[in-house]
């Protein structure tokens, strides 16, 4: 906050001021949360105790379905708002679907912290700078963007990837590829849509408490009907619901002070406001914990009281209730008439059409799954490729870039005309919740095969496999279907009184509210805790609009419409032994069937949380770049990495990708077997570790085009060229003087130890050099050069180019001297001086070494 401080008001960047803030806010929301937490508390208790009623689910439920799971990882450019710089980033998405950036894969892989992380609670995915650039401008009222004028968001690509958000940082990414873009936004959509619903369903207590003690704080500040921002945890709903007053007035007190061009006034005010909504979150989330342990310490005395006077509670509300709806009923049926009933069926309409597309369309893909599966187990139809397709299937609910043609039929709902009317800021609440209901009910289906499934596979043979399919396929088509039908009703009841309700309150509290505290004496001190007049009041008012809601639902079900089941179906307990399938423990497909992915380089390493991470498998498959892409314009990192051009953690690269495509250029003259061979061959006997450490190196930079074909015609040209000088070599050695066989006779009586007989035996190697021959090697492996006839020029000539290739490329070692290919009669002359070595004495050790060395790299 000191970095703003020419911009910001000085009694707003005191921290204890925004703490005295929030501090007012929570201390009413905590009064308000305790209230509902006890009223929450009696009614889960009665719920238990009389039981729910209502149709029962036929799909069996996942408990933990992400378990040992992450959603995607990929590689895109980020810009960084520190040096404003695009870099090359390393994205990971675990299955709590934060979104995790790396400086790159290696550091993943390694365990180390990341670069950052991002909750997408309350985000926006933005897939071009046009939105982007308008939002902006509503965040700012009197500072204008244009296309292409802010210079810190100029992208090299025309796919951008934008995370905005109304109070916190903006998070920018690009790809190359449209392909890419469209995957990496179904992903990010998915991120959105999860951390969105943060409030758990679990929570009987809590939960409802929470949402209650919202909805009351907004309206008695006046504001009535959805709201957006209710979404992610509790601290940062609570967040939320600070900034929505506290970021008005920043605004007005801010955007006069802001100095600087267009795009240098926007971008502080967005790091001013991400630092306010950063530190007021973290009072939120300390002031929540207190409030919320409070409550939890509470409550056995509580329970203890429900218990006790349980009918005496109930008695004493419905005898308030009688007395509030007296007063309610008149004004409420009033209105009702009035303003509701011409608006439900048009409401209830353009809720289903687009919900039901939705469904229909995961039927559909369900379907299609497991068509696709059917026909690829025709052709080999063993247990194996089964466990392969069962293990991708399973988390096929998981999968946003599969899911997201049934999440676009949802996207299409429109309330226009309507939102005015009843005060919905947007139909995204609606789409989101039911995108969240299509994905449960995806997962149920999924699960409900995979247990059917592996049930019937139990002393199967594997020649019915396909009928064993296509019949557990049509049972949970049909479950789907009642189960399907039974969620969508559902939802339309949901979402019909969330519009409704607020307008109706907003409408009668005005004349009641002021008659409500005088129902307070009826009820008794001891069960004030259990019994508001205020929850009393919108549980009139909402049965008097629920029974007009309830006829429009079950009218669009008789009607048969959107596959809607009548109320009278039930399919109570009508497939008992399914239930039973409900309680065995996740199957592993791949564990099991054997179908899973092997096990990749290093996965044997002694790190058990190397080894945590790599097990864990992902939905979502990484994107492949197809083809070389090419550097971008103005680009100010390295480009994208491919997927096979990442290495694995414990290799360390010496070389980039450019310098090893450049030497394996330069390396005309040798296979690339013959090239690992060099590289392990000229390496000292001791150091195995860098030797270990260079082979594989040079095995992964030498992956260019083949060239064996010119290399083997240049190894033939040369084993002519050594047969003819040995031929000639021969012929002049029978011509020469008899003093030069004397000469020769001589030297082969001259005493020698074995290791130089053996290396002397070679008659090409007579014109050799003396002093080659009897000088002991140095330390350094520096090898001599041998004086070479016209025919060995050849040969030199190619092994020039090796030699320079290796000298390049850093991962050899620039000691070593690479002469060329060895002619045959060297390799025979190697071979006897190998077999001499076995004879030779310690004072002769080194010099054959030498010479073995020598001859080694002749044969290179």
């Amino acid at each position: 906050m000191v970095l703003y401080a020419g911009a910001l008001p000085t009694r707003l960047l005191v921290p204890t001021c925004l703490k005295s803030r929030t501090g007012e806010l929570m201390g009413e929301f905590g009064r308000l949360y305790e209230q509902q937490y006890a009223v929450a508390l009696f009614n889960k208790m009665r719920f238990d105790l009389e039981g729910g009623g209502g149709p029962q689910n036929q799909l069996l439920h996942r408990k933990v379905p992400l378990k040992n799971k992450s959603i995607f990882s990929g590689a895109l450019f980020q810009y960084l708002e520190e040096n404003k710089k695009w870099r090359n980033r390393f994205l990971f998405i675990p299955d709590s679907y934060n979104i995790n950036y790396y400086e790159n894969k290696q550091a993943h892989d390694r365990g180390l912290h990341p670069k950052g992380t991002i909750n997408c609670a309350g985000y926006r995915v933005l897939t071009s700078m046009e939105e982007y650039l308008e939002l902006l401008n509503t965040s700012l009222p009197g500072v204008k963007a244009k296309v292409g004028s802010s210079s810190f968001l100029k992208c090299a690509t025309q796919f951008p990837l934008i995370l905005w958000h109304p109070y916190a940082r903006h998070y920018y990414f690009y790809v190359v590829t449209e392909k890419e873009q469209q995957k990496w936004s179904a992903v990010f959509q998915d991120c959105v849509r999860h951390t969105n619903n943060g409030l758990s369903e679990e929570c009987k207590v809590q939960t409802p408490a929470f949402t209650d003690a919202v909805r009351l704080y907004r309206q008695a500040h006046g504001h009535y009907g959805t709201w957006d921002m209710m979404c992610g945890t509790p601290p940062q709903i609570l967040a939320n619901l600070v900034m929505e007053t506290l970021l008005p007035e920043m605004r007005d007190l801010i955007t006069p002070k802001l100095k600087g061009k267009m795009h240098e006034r926007q971008r502080n005010w967005m790091l001013i406001s991400d630092a306010v909504y950063g530190l007021v979150q973290s009072q939120t989330q300390a002031q929540y914990e207190a409030v919320v342990q409070s409550c939890e310490a509470g409550r056995p005395p509580l329970e203890t009281t429900i218990r006790t006077d349980m009918d005496q509670i109930i008695t004493s509300k419905e005898h308030v209730t009688s007395k509030i709806r007296a007063l309610v009923l008149p004004k409420a049926e009033k209105l009702l008439k009035v303003s509701i009933q011409p608006y439900i069926s048009s409401i209830l309409d353009a809720l289903m059409e687009p919900t039901s597309r939705g469904f229909f369309e995961v039927k559909d893909l369900f379907f299609r799954e497991l068509v696709d599966m059917s026909k690829n187990l025709l052709n080999d139809g063993n247990k194996e490729k089964l466990g392969e397709h069962m293990d991708k299937i399973s988390m096929l609910a998981f999968h946003p870039v599969k899911m997201q043609s049934c999440y676009e039929k949802v996207e299409t709902l429109s309330l226009e005309g309507l939102q005015q009317r009843f005060d919905v800021s947007s139909p995204s609440v609606f789409v989101q919740r039911a995108q969240i209901l299509m994905r449960e009910q995806m997962d149920d289906a999924v699960y409900t095969f995979e247990q059917l499934l592996h049930k019937s596979l139990e002393g199967q043979e594997q020649e019915d496999l396909s009928k064993t399919i296509q019949g557990c396929q049509d049972r949970v088509i049909k479950k789907f279907d009642y189960d399907s039908s039974t969620v969508r009703k559902k939802f339309f009841r949901e979402a019909l009184l969330q519009i409704f309700i607020p307008y109706m309150l907003k409408q009668l509290s005005p004349s009641c509210s002021a008659e409500l505290p005088s129902f307070q004496e009826l009820i008794f001190e001891d069960f004030s805790r259990f019994i508001l007049v205020e929850n009393i009041f919108e549980e009139v008012v909402l049965h008097t609009v629920m029974k007009d809601i309830m006829l429009a639902v079950k009218e669009a079900a008789v009607q048969r419409r959107h596959n809607l089941y009548r109320d009278s179906i039930v399919l109570t307990d009508s497939d008992p032994n399914l239930l039973l399938l409900g309680e065995n423990p996740p199957i592993d497909w791949a564990e099991e069937y054997g179908g899973g992915q092997e096990e990749v380089d290093g996965e044997n390493t002694g790190d058990p949380e190397v080894q945590k991470r790599r097990r864990v498998k992902q939905v979502v498959s990484m994107i492949q770049i197809e083809g070389n892409a090419s550097v971008l314009p103005n680009e100010s990192s390295l480009e994208v990495p491919a997927v096979d051009d990442i290495p694995e953690e414990g290799t360390e690269v010496r070389s980039d990708t450019s310098l090893s495509q450049k030497s394996e250029k330069q390396v005309s003259n040798g296979t690339k077997e013959d090239v690992k061979k060099n590289a392990v061959d000229d390496k000292p006997p001791t150091n195995r570790s860098v030797l270990k450490e260079e082979e594989s190196t040079t095995e992964r930079s030498l992956q260019g085009t083949e060239i064996k074909s010119a290399i083997d015609c240049a190894i033939q040209e040369i084993e002519k060229a050594v047969q003819e000088e040995e031929h000639e070599a021969r012929t002049q050695k029978t011509a020469e003087s008899s003093s030069l066989k004397e000469e020769t006779a001589a030297e082969d009586v001259k005493p020698t130890s074995s290791c130089e007989e053996g290396a002397r035996i070679n008659p090409a190697d007579t014109n050799k050099d003396t002093t080659s021959s009897t000088e002991k090697p140095s330390d350094s492996p520096v090898l001599e050069v041998e004086a070479v006839t016209s025919s060995e020029q050849q040969e030199n000539h190619i092994t020039a180019s090796t030699q320079e290739s290796h000298t390049e490329n850093p991962i050899a070692p620039s000691q070593h001297d690479n002469s060329g290919f060895q002619s045959p009669t060297n390799e025979a002359a190697e071979e006897e001086q190998q077999g001499g070595k076995k004879e030779c004495n310690d004072s002769e050790t080194g010099d054959d070494t030498g010479k073995g060395e020598i001859a080694h790299m002749d044969h290179q």
